[in-house]
């Protein structure tokens, strides 16, 4: 189901989360440049709290959409309708909330731990949708200054930004497309992905790490084999994967892997024409340096060509 912002509102509600504040910050830098680029201005919930993740929803559902209600009923209090969150983890927790709170045989038992206000009046969305279905691609290709058009970009879209479908309402769940329109819109090459959905092994990374190892040493092994320059991912998880414990993967498969794994964010920041450090990029643990390079001379050729037209 699309979102419509409000004639004349281009405020939400922003959800930041707790990787968003420390191992994904450059996601949440990269994520609000972006969208002051493209006129939406992103209202931080104040005094937010975890949404309590996974292991909250193990330990006691009901508590679990408490906390994650907590922040809903925050941002309804403060007069948005539509929250959007970047994590595609505290997305799931969000509606999850939403989906009790709408279950009138679970409603007053929230309600009960809650202990605030709550209409139920508001939706809950991923920065996806929010570029791809409010946004939209035509507007962001117009806000393009430095068109990607020498690199080769696969999307890595994970497990739960469209699944299970039902519940997140967004883009085909095993065929997602809104990211490669968006790198499309960017100027870049998009070839097929068949992986684009595989699982990247998500929190084995601590606990049996030769799990993440294989499945995603699959997932890069085959951005390679596509022809693919770097991935665009859309979660903390599955970026921290792919691009962290890439070391780790060279290792299993014994390869020598060297992907860069930027957000889309920051890939649609840079063709902004955002400077890379004020993206976050320098943040990467496999360097995007050599994407830069292709960039910057593109760019060099560009004006060189301009110059002698002119």
């Amino acid at each position: 189901m699309p979102v419509e912002l409000k004639p004349k509102k281009t405020t939400v509600a922003y959800y930041q989360g707790c990787s968003l504040e420390q191992m994904a910050s450059e996601f949440d830098v990269s994520t609000r440049v972006v969208c002051d680029a493209l006129g939406v201005e992103l209202v931080e919930i104040p005094d937010w709290s975890c949404c309590g993740s996974t292991p909250a929803h193990s330990y006691d559902p009901l508590l679990s959409a408490a906390l994650s209600g907590r922040n809903l009923a925050i941002a309804e209090q403060q007069g948005f309708d539509v929250v959007m969150t970047p994590c595609p983890g505290c997305l799931k927790a969000l509606k999850g909330a939403l989906k009790v709170f709408k279950d009138p045989n679970k409603r007053e038992a929230f309600l009960e731990i809650l202990q605030m206000p709550f209409q139920g009046n508001i939706q809950a969305v991923s920065n996806l949708q929010l570029y791809f279905e409010t946004i939209g691609t035509e507007a962001i290709r117009n806000r393009v200054t430095k068109p990607l058009t020498s690199l080769s970009i696969v999307p890595y879209y994970g497990c739960l930004i469209s699944r299970p479908p039902d519940f997140m309402q967004f883009d085909d769940p095993e065929n997602p497309i809104s990211m490669d329109r968006i790198l499309e819109a960017l100027g870049a090459s998009v070839p097929e992905f068949p992986f684009k959905t595989e699982c990247c092994g998500a929190t084995y990374g601590v606990t049996r790490n030769e799990i993440v190892g294989k499945l995603t040493g699959r997932i890069l092994d085959m951005a390679n084999r596509v022809g693919a320059q770097a991935i665009a991912v859309s979660c903390p998880l599955c970026q921290q994967n792919l691009d962290l414990r890439q070391a780790q993967v060279n290792r299993y498969w014994r390869r020598d892997f060297h992907m860069p794994v930027l957000y889309i964010s920051q890939f649609m920041g840079l063709a902004f024409g955002v400077e890379p450090e004020s993206l976050g990029i320098d943040k990467l643990f496999v360097e995007a340096d050599s994407l830069l390079d292709i960039l910057s001379r593109e760019g060099e050729r560009d004006q060189s060509v301009g110059g002698k037209m002119a």
